[in-house]
């Protein structure tokens, strides 16, 4: 195939694959707005609770299915991403001579192996995590010690941010396992050229 294109053709090619990848890494930078959104929502259900229009209990859990939905977006992100890279890399195997691994790139000598993740959306990820944790913690010292306490009683609003989060860690997990199941599937029957073959 490389042998078939014109010098003008290969070069129109590879400035149109330019443009794609630098369109496609602006659109990820731009998702961290996601996670800004996610800080502006923790940061409004806490003034509620400070007003007393909801209490630490109810925010906590809102604050988690917030987070559980960032995972779970970051999570649908990364695949669409390696997925969308495998395609790359096919196409590129058609045009592409094996001796631009060292001339241009060799990413699309080797598709990423199944659970990569961009360093941002790790970052995202470890942010919704962290504020998971910190919700809890803080729930944790407010309302539950207490009871061990003497000093309030139990009541079912104190369970729910903790269902909300062991729910929420097992959604992600098996949306992880599916994610990671469906790229190495899509990796197996769409293997892309040999490199050998496109030389």
């Amino acid at each position: 195939m490389p042998d078939m294109l014109s010098a003008e053709g290969r070069s129109q090619f590879l400035i149109a694959m330019y443009k794609q990848l630098m369109d496609e890494t602006s659109r990820h930078i731009n998702v961290v707005w996601q996670s800004i959104g996610v800080l502006g929502g923790t940061f409004a259900a806490i003034s509620l609770v400070e007003k007393g229009f909801m209490s630490l209990s109810l925010a906590a859990s809102l604050i988690l299915i917030m987070c559980v939905w960032v995972g779970a977006m970051i999570i649908d992100s990364a695949y669409w991403y390696n997925r969308n890279l495998v395609i790359i890399a096919n196409i590129e195997r058609q045009f592409l001579l094996p001796s631009d691994a060292k001339n241009i790139h060799y990413y699309f000598t080797a598709h990423r192996t199944s659970g990569t993740m961009l360093t941002h959306l790790k970052l995202q990820l470890l942010l919704a995590l962290s504020m998971s944790a910190f919700i809890l913690v803080v729930h944790f010292f407010s309302e539950i010690s207490p009871i061990f306490c003497g000093v309030s009683s139990f009541h079912w609003e104190l369970a729910l941010p903790w269902i909300l989060a062991v729910g929420g860690a097992g959604y992600l997990i098996y949306l992880h396992s599916v994610s990671a199941t469906k790229y190495s599937e899509f990796v197996s029957k769409s293997p892309g050229a040999d490199i050998g073959e496109t030389g």
